[in-house]
């Protein structure tokens, strides 16, 4: 997606440890005009999928995920990464291991929300490592769900978990993949 990439070329920052900010337009302050450009485009490419609900994860895919559940006209379900007292106990659950944070956290997913007749379609900003999307996947096959496709804004495809997530058969969609980020340049697979 060629207005994706000339936006991470204008604004994104390269940081120590292979850190991209996009926080600009991505993930802290949205271009909801281009955050709807996104969720076209992903219209496009899961066009021919029977779409039911999108589920992403808090906190940076709820912005991109609502606008991409807004084109399909379906609710958008988000992953906590926290138990709060009035989600209730009968959750399904996963662990994460967060690359940015350096940390694990648990994520949950009320079952009340997520049934095996839902066709689900996983949105998020970024793939690294693929630590976040493995917590989805296993969030939506603990429910049964069919796993209609995934996709990412994002993808740092310099690391390992595109690649995973292709080798276990899902349809993933990446609209920019960062080849190479030395030395500050920022450079795309083609």
């Amino acid at each position: 997606m060629e207005i994706l990439k000339k936006r991470i070329l204008k604004d994104g920052i390269v940081k120590d440890g292979n850190i991209l900010k996009v926080d600009s337009f991505l993930n802290h302050q949205l271009d909801i005009v281009l955050l709807t450009q996104i969720a076209q485009e992903y219209k496009k490419r899961f066009a021919n999928k029977h779409i039911t609900k999108i589920l992403t994860i808090e906190a940076s895919g709820i912005g991109i995920g609502a606008i991409v559940a807004q084109q399909f006209n379906v609710p958008l379900l988000f992953a906590k990464k926290s138990k709060s007292s009035n989600i209730g106990d009968d959750l399904y659950t996963s662990v994460v291991s967060s690359y940015t944070y350096n940390t694990d956290y648990t994520i949950t997913v009320s079952k009340k929300f997520l049934n095996l007749n839902e066709h689900i379609l996983i949105i998020d900003d970024f793939l690294a490592s693929g630590n976040a999307l493995k917590g989805l996947i296993d969030v939506a096959n603990q429910a049964g769900c069919t796993i209609e496709g995934l996709g990412i804004v994002i993808e740092k495809g310099f690391q390992s978990g595109g690649n995973y997530i292709r080798n276990l058969g899902y349809d993933l969609q990446s609209l920019a993949i960062i080849d190479n980020m030395d030395n500050n340049i920022i450079t795309f697979k083609s």
